[in-house]
């Protein structure tokens, strides 16, 4: 059996995605993020980095529980227990591998910070939000590229079009119209109307309609960084497996 420890973040809708596109029975646990529950002792004793997802794995690869975090070692742990979706050919593997970093070092940061800037941040800082807005077009650029001469982000379906889809579905919250990237838009709609890919964003769905609302006080606190308020209980209370 697998745990996902996961809130319904693109991070962990790249997990979750790839789990049903996998067909890998698992166990959904919360971590209210809002709530400050990735900073509770019992999370971090999975993930130091206090972030979601993470992963534990009861039947590993030497048949004893093992545990993920980062979401990209997630993808490549299960692509590669499942066989699917990473390549076993060097060209073809590494291919998959470089847009893979590519969303993890470029995509994710980049349009993570778009959606803090233009969203979330407290103060309208026009320099920020011009930045980040300049980057997400050239990300999206990038993309555009790249789908002008090939189906899918590596070519065949695979890890990278998973990783990349859960943080462009939000484009307009980065500033970005798809129509103005056509060769990303057919792409997007291929990804978006897989039922594999449907099934992982339908998780805990009915938890994010729960929580549209900006987050404000303690909640801002926990998800972008202030320090965390002293009532945070270490003892990790609020995480149920």
């Amino acid at each position: 059996m697998i745990d996902l420890y996961f809130w319904p973040t693109p991070n962990c809708y790249k997990v979750s995605i790839l789990l049903e596109e996998l067909m890998l029975p698992y166990n959904v646990i919360g971590v209210h993020i809002g709530k400050g529950q990735q900073f509770e002792d019992r999370f971090t004793d999975l993930n130091p980095n206090g972030k979601v997802p993470v992963l534990v794995d009861y039947d590993g690869p030497d048949g004893k529980p093992i545990t993920i975090f980062e979401s990209g070692a997630i993808m490549m742990f299960l692509s590669e227990k499942a066989e699917q979706f990473l390549p076993k050919g060097v060209r073809g593997r590494m291919e998959v591998l470089q847009w893979l970093m590519f969303q993890m070092g470029g995509v994710g940061p980049m349009l993570g910070q778009a959606h803090h800037f233009r969203k979330y941040a407290k103060d309208e800082i026009p320099y920020a939000i011009d930045r980040y807005t300049r980057e997400a077009a050239r990300i999206y650029s990038v993309l555009e590229r790249r789908l002008r001469v090939t189906e899918f982000i590596a070519g065949n379906y695979s890890i990278a079009d998973m990783a990349v889809y859960p943080w462009i579905r939000p484009y307009r919250w980065q500033g970005q119209t798809l129509s103005d990237f056509p060769n990303l838009q057919r792409w997007y709609s291929a990804v978006r109307a897989r039922p594999g890919v449907q099934r992982g964003l339908a998780v805990m769905k009915e938890e994010l309609q729960r929580n549209k609302s900006k987050p404000t006080g303690d909640a801002w606190s926990f998800l972008f960084g202030d320090e965390k308020p002293a009532r945070i209980n270490q003892k990790a209370k609020g995480i149920k497996s």
